[in-house]
């Protein structure tokens, strides 16, 4: 099988396992949809914490109102109360985006344990770990998060809420980063050394007929430029080379400033000292003998 580990700029994302038979176009789509995956399930993250500690999305004629202005333009939220979960507690959203009826501390610790255990399936670290990431388990960290918000809010969340609007695939991310960060299936290529993944082309034709191999390919949207080639060493490899440069630097500044020549009294410095041991002549010694 053949293994990719697929980058977005240089930053690691995921491993994606394959083969060369696949056609490029399939494992672009495959690839881009694991990718957009992952941004669905830490955007809904980030939105579940907003949603445990103040509750449901206010409408959107609501948000940013203080409760003067609320009251002087007469809204109200119809889903509040409807979707508020059992012995609610409130706690105002001082953003002013949430109705301020959050869960009780119980609830709130199955919502933060799911988000913790998603974020965990889809989390770059399975890249050192050598671990593959797919459609299912992307799938399996989204019915995480459904699950929890079913079992929290067992009257459903509001329409207009984005966790809930995230999970009917129905969000609307325009005028946002986050729109930034997705890319459009119809409009995403790979690159590996320098070279475009071409449509209808097979991985072979890239990759060569070996299977056994690991590619490190950059996902790109077709009307970016080229991705910059790899570095020939990684940050580590770069890291231990200048730190042995310094210390041979540092070897040779020392040697430099040693005037010290009282290694030249050391045996191995005496170049008559062959001589003398083939003639028998070492450990002589010339003091008199005195006798008694």
């Amino acid at each position: 099988m053949v293994i990719l580990l697929v980058k977005r700029g240089d930053e690691n994302q995921f491993l994606y396992e394959t083969n060369v038979d696949k056609q490029v176009d399939d494992v672009v789509k495959d690839v881009v949809a694991i990718f957009n995956g992952r941004l669905k399930v830490t955007r809904i993250c980030y939105e579940l914490d907003e949603l445990k500690d103040h509750g449901t999305f206010l409408p959107l004629e609501m948000q940013g109102l203080n409760d003067d202005q609320i009251k002087e333009l007469k809204l109200e939220d119809p889903w509040a109360k409807r979707c508020a979960p059992m012995n609610y507690v409130e706690n105002k959203d001082e953003m002013g985006r949430r109705c301020g009826l959050a869960p009780p501390p119980n609830m709130q610790e199955v919502l933060k344990k799911a988000a913790e255990t998603a974020k965990a399936i889809i989390d770059k670290k399975h890249v050192d770990l050598r671990e593959y990431v797919t459609q299912k388990d992307v799938a399996r960290a989204l019915d995480e998060l459904r699950g929890a918000t079913k079992i929290v809010f067992p009257g459903g969340l509001p329409p207009h809420d984005p966790v809930r609007m995230e999970l009917d695939n129905v969000e609307d991310l325009s005028g946002t980063q986050a729109a930034n960060e997705v890319i459009d299936p119809a409009k995403a290529c790979l690159w590996a050394c320098g070279k475009k993944f071409l449509s209808g082309n097979k991985l072979s034709d890239h990759l060569g007929k070996n299977d056994k191999c690991k590619v490190t390919v950059k996902l790109c949207c077709s009307s970016e430029s080229a991705p910059g080639r790899e570095p020939i060493m990684t940050e580590d490899e770069r890291k231990q080379l200048m730190l042995h440069a310094y210390r041979k630097q540092e070897e040779w500044k020392k040697l430099e400033q040693d005037d010290n020549d009282h290694y030249l009294n050391s045996k191995w410095a005496d170049g008559h000292n062959l001589k003398r041991q083939f003639h028998g002549l070492n450990n002589i010694s010339w003091k008199p003998v005195i006798k008694k």
